[in-house]
């Protein structure tokens, strides 16, 4: 994880912090807020309950942070998602990034949808401000591409969730989906089906 350096803190002092992440994140994302523990987090860190308590409040304080930067990574793809003289390809790319990212972020995707299950109580303004104000701004990208003719025409805000549903779930979902293909790899055989299906749904 790339998380931010404290101001004078030494190099122990921020190895032990993203040591605290990256155990948190493995307890979150396995348990949720509720269901997790500081004693957990401290046990999967290696590190001693009152060490942890150091470093932060409580487990609270350990979530929002995790929370806040997920949120960054989670809509820096869309962020970047742009006026293009070839629009199909431009909304690829995004589908190919958000799929990448459950590739190599599951733990983070599954606790982002472990905090929407439970109603978002720690980032509902967030969603329901600058992230609601970021979709509404790419939908009308995309519906003056579907208004050109460039791409083809369906409801803006539902292709934008189509796409989050169908790159998500293999993070969300990956006991399942591993599951049903016999423990192989979904990641070698997704990213030429879930092209092939945007490709489609995308060309005029």
């Amino acid at each position: 994880m790339n998380k931010p350096r404290p101001t004078g803190t030494t190099r122990i002092q921020r190895e032990k912090r993203e040591a605290i992440f990256e155990a948190a994140l493995d307890v979150f994302s396995e348990n949720g807020l509720r269901g997790a523990t500081l004693d957990q987090i401290a046990a999967r860190a290696g590190l001693s309950k009152p060490n942890v308590i150091y470093y932060f409040q409580g487990k609270e304080a350990i979530y929002t942070e995790l929370l806040e930067s997920l949120l960054d990574i989670w809509i820096a793809p869309l962020i970047e998602l742009s006026d293009s003289d070839d629009p199909v390809e431009e909304l690829l790319t995004y589908v190919r990034r958000k799929l990448d990212m459950s590739r190599d972020m599951p733990r983070q995707s599954r606790l982002f949808a472990t905090e929407m299950i439970q109603n978002a109580p720690h980032i509902n303004d967030v969603i329901s401000g600058s992230l609601r104000d970021l979709v509404d701004e790419k939908a009308r990208l995309i519906k003056g591409w579907m208004k050109a003719g460039k791409i083809a025409k369906s409801d803006p805000h539902h292709l934008i969730f189509s796409i989050w549903a169908v790159t998500q779930h293999y993070a969300d979902f990956d006991v399942q989906v591993r599951a049903v293909l016999d423990g192989n790899d979904p990641f070698e055989t997704a990213p030429d089906f879930v092209e092939t299906l945007f490709r489609r749904m995308l060309t005029p």
